[in-house]
């Protein structure tokens, strides 16, 4: 018997066509994990599900908008139809935005993010759940260090991010004695395409190069997924990644400091 901890498990993972999905869909799939990756971008979530494959893992690639509630059934439906069961959900879905709320021209990127960061993961987990409930599984979101602290040029998606979070530690209450765990993940500023498609003042995405980050200089997505990995699999509550683990001690005793960091890692995009 494999000592891999998601050896065989069956895992829905959403935003696997690119980014932290992608890395974790692909460390998955070395460990033997039986995989149902949903993406909008169909083709791209094509290829990751034939990497994974390449890899070890079983995947199934269902091209789903989270946003709607009706394709969060139905990718949970056809997972559990192909594989007879769901273990685990990774809710890793989400969109961004770049720019000052006093400088938006537009307020529609406020509610396609809380759609897609936030009711997306309210739209699976309703379905996913009883599957759960029977398999004792594990339930992850994967946040953002937005998620617990406000962030300069993000307030749209730091709102989703602790809306998120407060959903989710809701729920790991709710299902105490059921077997389901629930798990936070917090990265840090990660290399991803994310940012290419976060909205900027006028409503529009970025576009390719226009990343505010200084891509080289932050967490790579593999180390990210390896991470993440490691903490959905020892059930943790939370799993904070870069400066994160001592802003969360420091902010009990000098919340204006962390407000600075925020503020000067936003001007150096990293």
């Amino acid at each position: 018997m494999s000592t891999l901890p998601f050896h065989h498990n069956v895992v829905i993972l959403t935003g696997a066509s690119s980014g932290i999905g992608r890395a974790m869909a692909l460390h998955l799939a070395a460990q033997g994990a039986r995989l149902a990756l949903a993406a909008r971008n169909a083709d791209a979530l094509g290829e990751v599900a034939e990497q994974c494959r390449a890899r070890g893992g079983e995947a199934l690639a269902v091209p789903t908008d989270v946003s709607d509630p009706a394709q969060c059934r139905a990718l949970v439906e056809r997972a559990a139809a192909e594989f007879g069961r769901i273990d685990t959900l990774v809710n890793n879905a989400g969109i961004s935005m770049w720019a000052r709320f006093d400088q938006m021209q537009t307020l529609a990127p406020f509610e396609a993010i809380m759609r897609v960061n936030y009711l997306g993961c309210v739209y699976l987990t309703y379905y996913a759940l009883p599957h759960l409930k029977q398999s004792r599984g594990r339930l992850v979101g994967v946040s953002s260090l937005a998620g617990k602290n406000g962030v300069p040029t993000r307030s749209g998606y730091a709102a989703s991010k602790h809306a998120m979070v407060g959903f989710f530690d809701t729920l790991r209450i709710e299902l105490l004695g059921t077997g389901v765990t629930v798990t936070l993940i917090y990265p840090d500023f990660v290399t991803s395409e994310i940012r290419e498609r976060a909205f900027g003042p006028d409503g529009q995405p970025l576009g390719k190069g226009n990343s505010p980050v200084h891509e080289g200089e932050v967490m790579s997505a593999e180390d990210c997924a390896r991470i993440a990995v490691r903490g959905m699999a020892r059930r943790q509550r939370e799993v904070i990644m870069g400066r994160g683990k001592i802003g969360q001690w420091v902010k009990l005793i000098a919340p204006g400091l962390i407000d600075r960091v925020a503020l000067r890692a936003i001007e150096r995009g990293r």
